[in-house]
């Protein structure tokens, strides 16, 4: 399954969006013991931009996405896109994708293999030119992510689909046409690549068991907007019946949900008052629950803000991730962070991907005290962490560890934040201009 920044100070809205950049070797310094007295505005959807992005190859024309977040994730992907020969410009938070120019269909390893949501392109590649070549992906190194119901799915609809040297080789020199496909497992991305291909197949296609994450959502009605006929949009079961054609598109990328609760759980460990604004609370609905249970305050303002705080120590709660609308896995290791200083102890069972637990040594070394059985965690909180030094194995990874820096006593030196660039926008500064003891630095 496919779910699916800054390397240096230039500012992202200067920068060319496919301007190639080596990871950064930055680390984040932070003091803990500050508590969050601020504002922090969520920014858009890292998970929803991506097959947005993708989408624009189904369509030829200029496509136009807003509240486009300036992350690593998404220059890779306008980088798949200007290999292909489509055109990207972002400015201002503003993401504008020419797709007249596209004559290529193979995205090459040496983009895929950085990030798993290059695969996005299979779909509408096939379906506007009949042939797709993307290589096998790479991307978060834990956990085995296959890509088998993407090919279940191109196949399905009638593509001739290959393994050639290590590229996924999909053929439909006459078109494709519409199936009934059942999902055994609920997978964003295959739902995603089977949404955008059946938009363009001959008849009626019927998904079941698709993914009902918010960034799907998106999709479908992006695709909608564009000229597909798809109904049941945020339903278990899609029903899309294909056209000749799609238009391009113009979007407001949604609020990114993990982003949003990543800050709530930030505000629940260091506590607060912590105001997260430009979220959608909806979205957020198993994580502003769990909080809750943990005896976190967390009062929405409207439709768009919560106010996070914490007076007493977070309570032990058991948490099971699941996909949307459960808890998301996502967030498992920021909630760990918070759940390793409760009172008592929690049990965390990782549902989704069962070996996404590479913080657990991180928190270890800070003065967790978690055993890990499989894809469960027990977790015994204790009073109180300590600065040493540690890194960040992928993004979620690493926004837990950095929790839980924000209130471990001492420095904490937390190496490897490129992978926190891949998903969050300046994740240091929005945490230092809410009162957090944060800085970049080289080496």
């Amino acid at each position: 399954m496919i779910h699916a920044a800054r390397e240096n100070p230039t500012p992202a809205a200067n920068r060319s969006p496919t301007e190639k950049q080596a990871p950064s070797m930055d680390a984040f310094l932070i003091r803990g013991g500050r508590r969050l007295d601020g504002s922090i505005r969520v920014g858009g959807a890292k998970n929803a931009a991506l097959p947005l992005m993708a989408a624009a190859l189904a369509a030829p024309g200029e496509h136009v996405l807003e509240n486009f977040p300036s992350l690593m994730d998404t220059r890779t992907m306008a980088r798949v896109l200007e290999t292909l020969g489509a055109r990207v410009r972002v400015e201002d938070h503003v993401c504008r994708i020419d797709t007249r120019g596209v004559a290529s269909v193979e995205a090459p390893y040496e983009l895929v293999k950085t990030m798993r949501a290059s695969f996005y392109v299979l779909g509408p590649l096939l379906a506007r030119f009949g042939e797709a070549r993307v290589s096998l992906p790479g991307g978060c190194a834990w956990g085995p992510r296959p890509v088998d119901l993407h090919v279940k799915a191109m196949e399905r609809l009638g593509a001739d689909v290959a393994v050639e040297h290590g590229y996924i080789v999909a053929r439909a020199p006459h078109g494709l046409t519409g199936c009934h496909f059942l999902f055994d497992l609920v997978s964003v991305g295959a739902t995603g690549n089977l949404l955008m291909a059946a938009a363009l197949a001959r008849g009626e296609t019927v998904i079941e068991n698709a993914a009902l994450e918010p960034d799907i959502t998106q999709l479908a009605e992006y695709l909608f907007q564009m000229g597909a006929d798809i109904t049941g949009i945020g339903t278990s079961r899609l029903t899309v019946r294909g056209v000749r054609a799609l238009t391009p598109g113009r979007a407001r990328i949604i609020p990114d949900r993990i982003e949003a609760a990543t800050y709530l759980a930030a505000g629940a460990v260091a506590g607060g008052p912590l105001t997260v604004t430009g979220m959608d609370a909806a979205h957020c609905g198993a994580a502003l629950r769990t909080l809750a249970d943990a005896g976190v305050e967390a009062r929405a303002v409207g439709a768009d803000t919560v106010v996070v705080d914490r007076s007493r120590r977070p309570r032990a709660v058991d948490v099971t991730t699941a996909p949307y609308p459960g808890f998301p896995t996502d967030m498992q290791a920021q909630i760990m962070a918070l759940l390793a200083l409760a009172d008592g102890a929690s049990v965390v069972t990782d549902t989704v991907y069962h070996d996404r637990f590479t913080h657990v040594p991180e928190l270890v070394r800070l003065g967790a005290d978690i055993r890990l059985e499989g894809n469960v965690a027990v977790v015994k909180g204790v009073e109180k962490l300590s600065g040493c030094p540690v890194m960040a194995t992928d993004i979620r990874a690493g926004a837990g560890i950095v929790l839980a820096a924000l209130a471990a006593e001492g420095e904490t030196r937390v190496s490897r934040v490129y992978h926190l660039d891949r998903g969050y926008e300046q994740l240091d500064e929005k945490l230092a201009a809410a009162g957090a003891d944060i800085r970049r630095v080289r080496g």
